[in-house]
């Protein structure tokens, strides 16, 4: 309940949420209180699942897929019940909303929100979809935060429990995380030959970016403003390298160095660069305190899928959903109440076939 030239949206975004009962639509899938689901929805989050999938599994991704179809529905039923139950406990998100659609645009490099709207359009989507879509999402979010994680508790016990039955998982090879500057000195061609000015002016740039880092600048706002690699945005960071994956010279020097330790300015083929060791990773099994953190977020998850299925099935039973013959909701639960059309809904429901819809 996923960046180029070319616009993307993230692909969890694109999910459709249940749309307001006043939309146009060919046919009603599912009907939870007031909201429904239509097949138009229910086949967005079909291709998208499809998408999702294939993207990160190709050889497996049929199989997969296979095994998550069947809840499609179940997953459109708990966001709308999510969703609803955000806005009964008076969860509107604006201001996240405003926060996430800048960190998209920033992310697609795009200079103002009417650039980010225009770039939505030139997809074929709809802006004010899209903005519904990451609303609905982060009322989920606020939702199964407050009504579902405040209340998981994780002892140390557990996670020491989980930290001796797990230290297989958890060796780790020898590892330098690296962050980077580099002055390129190439220009559009890449197969040209830099000329010595542009070598040496390079070189003179890249020795006052230095020495600006060791007068005090941090490294990773120098590198925002100054590298002139991909890396730029995340300040310079390039990962974690083992033995093996760096060029020799350049594997020696980066593993005989301490974190937070500088290099000089080097010479490569891309231009010059400045290398900072941020981290160095001892190989074996970490202590149980480096790694507490990320013990407690895999015990968090682990409780958190049965106690959202629990919480999920009450809602369910607290709610009115009616599903269409031949759709199943893998999360149903047999306490459900299926709502009963009075003589005014009825009506009602005859005013919204002229608006084009097809219901059941």
């Amino acid at each position: 309940m996923r960046v180029a030239m070319r616009f993307v949206l993230p692909l969890v975004l694109l999910a459709a949420s249940p749309l307001a009962a006043d939309s146009v639509i060919e046919e009603i899938v599912a009907r939870i209180n007031n909201e429904i689901i239509s097949r138009s929805d229910f086949r967005r989050s079909s291709e998208q699942l499809r998408a999702e999938i294939t993207q990160q599994n190709p050889a497996e991704g049929a199989q997969q897929f296979a095994e998550r179809e069947p809840d499609i529905l179940r997953d459109l039923i708990d966001q709308s019940l999510l969703v609803q139950r955000g806005k009964d406990l008076g969860m509107s998100a604006d201001t996240e909303v405003i926060k996430r659609l800048d960190e998209i645009r920033k992310q697609l490099n795009l200079e103002t929100m009417e650039d980010l709207e225009k770039a939505a359009a030139a997809q074929g989507v709809s802006y004010e979809d899209f903005k519904q879509n990451i609303r609905s999402n982060i009322i989920t979010q606020q939702v199964i935060s407050r009504e579902v994680g405040s209340r998981i508790q994780i002892t140390q016990d557990e996670v020491r429990k989980y930290y001796e039955e797990h230290q297989a998982q958890m060796t780790r090879p020898e590892q330098v995380r690296l962050s980077e500057i580099l002055v390129s000195t190439q220009s559009g061609d890449e197969s040209a030959t830099p000329s010595a000015e542009a070598l040496a002016a390079a070189q003179s740039k890249a020795a006052q970016l230095l020495e600006q880092i060791r007068k005090g600048a941090a490294f990773e706002d120098v590198a925002k403003a100054s590298c002139d690699g991909p890396t730029a945005a995340q300040g310079g960071d390039l990962g974690y390298f083992e033995h093996g994956k760096l060029a020799a010279e350049l594997e020696k020097l980066t593993f005989a160095m301490q974190p937070g330790e500088l290099s000089d300015v080097i010479r490569t083929r891309q231009g010059y660069i400045i290398l900072k060791v941020t981290e160095h990773v001892v190989p074996g099994v970490p202590p149980l305190k480096s790694v507490e953190g990320r013990i407690f977020e895999a015990l968090y998850y682990i409780k958190l899928q049965p106690s959202m299925r629990t919480y999920l099935t009450k809602l369910r039973e607290e709610a009115y959903i009616d599903v269409k013959e031949g759709y199943v909701d893998t999360g149903a639960s047999p306490n459900q109440t299926k709502p009963i059309l009075t003589s005014s809904v009825v009506e009602e429901e005859k005013k919204k076939k002229k608006k084009k819809f097809l219901i059941f």
